[in-house]
């Protein structure tokens, strides 16, 4: 006998979108410049970033094009992985330049939110350089599509805890950063704050 799939929520062909309530989106995208151009460089930073690699190393899985001009497999995974971080620290810093220049929202300028930002960011830190760790220089930048390979499955931390702790570890900062207000203002009214005490 056939039981029939059902759809959630009619495949949201039932929802009646005048009844969401979208008062609490509607205050987020009051505190986002949408059309600041360091805004739109930042964004473009986010997408452009795991764009580019990806195409280049399977361009290189390919063609072994890199391998060929650089004349080892090594050397351009290095050369790669170098313009990975400078493209890295790149969209860090616009990210950064952003949240520095955008309205606040009062609710992030409570001290748990800070604090949960950085636990957040440690967490991730944490993530990121025990991956780095393991995985050495060729094997977080893509050495697998050069022909640099493991000599086996990674099973200890963090791989132990999660399939791609790296990545984890990376949105667990830029969320972390992101609940870390950047105004001037909050950080004098804190320390005042802190003196009173």
């Amino acid at each position: 006998m056939n039981t029939p799939v059902l759809d959630c929520c009619g495949g949201l062909n039932s929802l009646d979108y005048c009844k969401v309530n979208m008062v609490l989106m509607e205050e987020v995208l009051e505190h986002i410049d949408v059309f600041d151009p360091r805004f739109c460089v930042a964004v473009i930073a986010i997408f452009f970033n795991p764009f580019f690699w990806n195409v280049v190393a399977r361009w290189e899985h390919r063609t072994q094009g890199l391998t060929r001009l650089f004349g080892s497999s090594y050397l351009a995974c290095y050369s790669l992985g170098f313009l990975i971080i400078l493209l890295n620290v790149y969209r860090s810093h616009s990210i950064t330049v952003v949240m520095k220049n955008q309205a606040q929202w009062e609710v992030m300028a409570r001290p748990e939110v800070f604090y949960v930002g950085i636990a957040l960011m440690v967490l991730g830190t944490l993530l990121v350089v025990s991956s780095f760790l393991a995985l050495g220089f060729t094997g977080t930048f893509l050495g697998d599509y050069f022909g640099i390979l493991m000599d086996k499955k990674l099973t200890g931390f963090p791989f132990s805890l999660m399939e791609n702790p790296m990545y984890w570890g990376s949105t667990a900062n830029y969320l972390g950063l992101a609940l870390i207000p950047f105004t001037e203002d909050i950080y004098r009214e804190r320390s005042l704050r802190c003196k009173h005490k």
